[in-house]
């Protein structure tokens, strides 16, 4: 059977009711104060006219039926009551960056054509200098996360939902009812992913257990919600993907989420108190970009960490250097690395542990999963020459929001077989296992030779004195693109040019090795911890 994440939603609050669902700050909800929540959302929306206004069936895969509201907040207990409330109201709901300037938002408004914004006041600002330029904008909700008057027209949040009905919202729930998810934009224009919710389920929300068997009834999600109570800690913003999944996640299989006091920045020492305080048993980390303040913070002050069990780490690469460091100083845990993208889900994990030791990610080829030849034309077997696309067939997105040329080329069909080809290059291995070279939107053509910008990042996190680093490409009369790494040191350490080629040289090609440095005392990625590659391609060209 199929389900919709309301019906999940409001079977496991039934079972479970009293307990927590929320933690954020001094602020505690149970799973029947979360559903009341967001069913005076959902009432609101349907009170202003927004829903569903034409079913699946009758549309072409990269076209909505549904209203949409765009979600532009900080992390907090509002931008999960947000998504929840606008699936019980048949709305989608859909990520807004909040570190986008004023024309990338009237942009990604405009793209979703968005009936609705719920934002926080201290973002209130640009949702002034845009909202007379998406002219398909109506409802405006505040959540005031800081002092601020209300904008012209807008509506409070906390007033609103006193102001709404608590009933069960009276819409036929569906399957087919789309979760959109806004692509992070670091390499190119965002793009709106639609999925049907009950393929998102499937794909990475909860609805496999961990042996891969799909739960095929609601008593099934309700026994094993009852059956298990894991508080989670999602640390990137909710705003990115990987967030809000592993909340969804939690939501998914009667766990509590616990949300961080800090939202704005990635406070280290903030999450680890949180874990000691809130008995956290599953932290999300976003690769070194995280885990390298954790590890320091860690060794800074100890805590009673005992609790946590699981670091989940994806979007970027934790080296196993650093995962050798985190193991060491928490032994009862496992570091599973995930991968998967907006288009995917999750398409492979790995564990490390300290019984079995650290490496860097290398996930196996797991079902539903395929490399395709470079022309799209077949599937690869094992041991094959050269680079493929990783590909997911089987619970995957229907397309992107309004673009049928790039939804064709992102979903070909190969063989019968219909898959999702989101820009991953890989090799598979005569044992089945995969080598990750990364994204081809990263990709450094340079002397004749591809050069994945991540495979020359991770040999620099090798060397002791680099804290971060990011790697982009800039145009060369000898080599048509050079490679250039631009690196931050760790506070207080220096090292030379040579220092870092000669560490690069033991894990890459020589002709992968940078042609040029630039150090910098901080290195911007997205908030969920991604390097925002338009950014390093600024920078390199700007040290010319």
């Amino acid at each position: 059977m199929y389900y919709n994440l309301a019906t999940v939603h409001e079977a496991i609050s039934e079972a479970i009711p009293d307990r927590e669902a929320i933690v954020f700050r001094d602020r505690r909800f149970t799973y029947a104060d979360f559903t009341r929540r967001t069913r005076r959302f959902a009432n609101l929306l349907i009170e202003r006219g927004l829903g569903c206004h034409t079913e699946r069936d009758a549309l072409d895969d990269w076209r909505s039926g549904q209203d949409h509201l765009g979600i532009y907040l900080y992390n907090g207990n509002e931008f999960l009551e947000g998504m929840l409330g606008a699936y019980k109201a048949r709305v989608a709901p859909f990520n807004v960056n909040y570190r986008y300037v004023d024309e990338e938002l009237v942009y990604l408004l405009n793209n979703a054509k968005t009936r609705a914004l719920l934002y926080h006041s201290s973002l209130a600002d640009h949702v002034q200098h845009v909202r007379d330029q998406v002219p398909s904008l109506e409802l405006l909700i505040q959540v005031n996360d800081e002092p601020a008057p209300l904008l012209e027209g807008a509506v409070e949040y906390e007033a609103a939902l006193a102001g709404s009905s608590e009933e069960k919202p009276r819409c036929e729930w569906s399957p087919d009812d789309l979760y959109l998810l806004y692509t992070g934009g670091t390499t190119g224009m965002p793009k709106g992913v639609l999925w049907r919710q009950c393929d998102i389920l499937i794909a990475t929300l909860g609805a496999r257990r961990t042996n891969g068997e799909v739960l095929q009834t609601i008593d099934q999600y309700v026994s094993r919600a009852q059956a298990s109570d894991r508080r989670h800690l999602p640390a990137p913003p909710f705003m990115h993907g990987a967030g809000h999944w592993v909340a969804l996640q939690a939501f998914n299989t009667g766990g509590t989420v616990v949300i961080q006091n800090e939202v704005r920045r990635f406070d280290a020492a903030d999450i680890l108190d949180l874990i000691e305080a809130e008995r956290v048993s599953n932290l999300l980390l976003v690769g070194d970009a995280f885990g390298r303040p954790l590890a320091d913070e860690l060794a800074r002050r100890e805590r009673d960490l005992k609790s946590l069990r699981y670091i989940m780490t994806g979007g970027a690469i934790m080296t196993a250097k650093l995962k050798a460091e985190l193991l060491g100083r928490l032994p009862q845990i496992r570091i599973i690395d995930t991968a998967g993208s907006s288009e995917t889900g999750g398409q492979g994990s790995q564990v490390s542990t300290a019984a079995t030791g650290a490496e860097t990610g290398r996930f196996r080829l797991s079902p539903h999963n395929a490399v395709l030849s470079e022309n799209l034309t077949r599937k690869l077997e094992p041991g094959h020459d050269g680079l493929g696309w990783w590909a997911r067939a089987g619970n995957i997105p229907l397309g992107y929001l309004d673009d049928e040329a790039k939804t064709a080329e992102t979903f070909p069909v190969v063989d019968g077989v219909r898959y999702s080809v989101p820009g991953d290059k890989v090799r598979l291995l005569e044992d089945s296992t995969l080598e990750l070279h990364g994204r081809e939107s990263a990709t450094i053509n340079s002397g004749g030779e591809k050069i994945f910008a991540e495979e020359v990042e991770h040999a620099l996190k090798h060397h002791d004195a680099v804290f971060d680093a990011v790697v982009a490409g800039r145009p060369s009369e000898r080599w048509g693109n050079e490679v250039v790494a631009i690196v931050r040191l760790k506070d207080g350490t220096r090292v030379t040019e040579e220092a870092l080629l000669e560490e690069c040289g033991r894990h890459i090609a020589r002709y992968k090795l940078p042609k040029a440095f630039v150090f910098v005392d901080e290195i911007l990625r997205s908030p969920a911890g991604k390097a925002d590659y338009r950014w390093a391609r600024e920078q390199v060209s700007q040290a010319q």
